[in-house]
């Protein structure tokens, strides 16, 4: 029997990759719904390559207008996951790929994990600012969820065979992205366009910018945290410019487990995605020579000022993570839009982290959605009142 199957986000890098597998194993898999927020004409081509009648544009200038395109009548055109569920009450699926990025994934990842039995997951975000409220929901309907990151994966494949409580130290690996061999200093003034070239990884300019300053790692601390209940005193980070190894994990008796895989994303989704999974991958001698040039060595905060934002970590669950994340997808974006330089990403999150009424509530408990996002709201004015 075909697996039932939902993309949200499938005109992104995750989606797409996502997509491929699905093509290679197309007798598997019955594509139920994709998505995007603007990239319409990629929507409907995959749409129609794939005979998926649903879609979600999330845009709402870019949804009215293909609603009333005459070209699109064979399709049910929905603007948000709440209105698809409602005109498809007993859609049940079998797996979501949340390829979505941001906070504009949360709502669409928790009313998709009623009707799931898993949820693919490639959004820290989310993770990182709502994850008693997912947790809570996971149980409820016994939804299983597989993070994508490949470190998240490793981290998730090597404790299905061992136990967390036994995790003496966790190392979640990092490139250094383009500018490991470069002083900060340098990079004051550095085109964004330079900024996005990761040299091991084809990504989104969002997620490649958070590789450049190394926020993503500080964020995948956070996040290992909290899908692995492994304290963040025992999870540090280490620089490994292959991007070969993604995670190692020290076991208090002393054995040491680690997971390797190409840069390919294909390979954590296609895991994800199926049981049996077999990719195109022959053997090449060639590998082994990955083993024979493994080098690690600690990052420093001074040239990845991002890092000191983790000493500030004392609770999880708590608005210091949200105001984190939001500070940094507003900054992202003015930088990418070319309206600050490179440095101002750190130096704004540090100031708007230091403003007196952010500094007050940074260990409150988050208790309603409602709050994160009327947290979120009041971080994005702060940011616009500062730039």
């Amino acid at each position: 029997m075909k697996k039932k199957i939902i993309i949200l986000g499938s005109t992104g890098s995750i989606g797409k990759t996502s997509l491929n597998i699905v093509e290679k194993n197309y007798n598997k898999f019955n594509v139920q719904l994709l998505t995007t927020n603007r990239n319409t004409y990629l929507l409907f081509k995959q749409a129609k390559k794939f005979k998926t009648k649903n879609v979600i544009i999330f845009d709402k200038e870019k949804f009215y207008k293909e609603k009333k395109n005459p070209k699109n009548i064979k399709f049910n055109i929905f603007n948000s996951f709440k209105s698809y569920l409602k005109n498809n009450k007993n859609c049940k699926t079998d797996i979501v790929v949340c390829g979505i990025s941001g906070l504009s994934a949360l709502e669409p990842l928790l009313d998709s994990i009623k009707n799931s039995k898993k949820i693919a997951i490639a959004n820290k975000e989310s993770i990182i600012c709502a994850w008693p409220f997912i947790k809570k929901k996971l149980k409820k309907y016994g939804c299983e969820l597989i993070p994508l990151d490949s470190e998240h994966f490793s981290i998730w494949k090597i404790l299905q065979s061992n136990s967390a409580n036994d995790v003496s130290k966790l190392l979640i690996t990092a490139s250094g992205g383009p500018f490991l061999n470069k002083k900060l200093s340098e990079l004051k003034f550095i085109n964004p366009k330079k900024a996005i070239k990761h040299p091991n990884w084809r990504m989104g300019k969002k997620i490649s910018i958070d590789s450049a300053t190394m926020m993503n790692k500080v964020f995948e601390v956070i996040e290992a945290k909290k899908l692995f209940n492994i304290d963040l005193s025992k999870i540090d980070i280490v620089i490994h410019s292959n991007s070969f190894v993604h995670s190692i994990i020290i076991f208090k008796n002393g054995t040491i487990f680690s997971l390797a895989h190409k840069t390919s994303m294909e390979i954590p989704i296609g895991n994800a995605l199926l049981d049996n999974y077999q990719n195109r991958y022959k053997f090449n001698k060639k590998v082994i020579e990955n083993f024979n040039s493994l080098n690690f060595k600690y990052p420093s905060s001074n040239q990845f000022p991002s890092l000191k934002f983790l000493k500030r970590v004392k609770f999880t669950d708590r608005c210091y993570e949200i105001i984190l994340v939001a500070a940094n997808d507003r900054l992202v974006k003015y930088y990418l839009d070319k309206k600050i330089n490179y440095s101002k990403i750190y130096f704004y999150t540090n100031k708007l982290l230091n403003n007196p009424y952010f500094k007050g509530i940074i260990n409150k408990k988050i208790s309603s959605l409602k709050e994160i996002y009327k947290l979120v709201n009041k971080v994005n004015i702060a940011v616009d009142k500062i730039i």
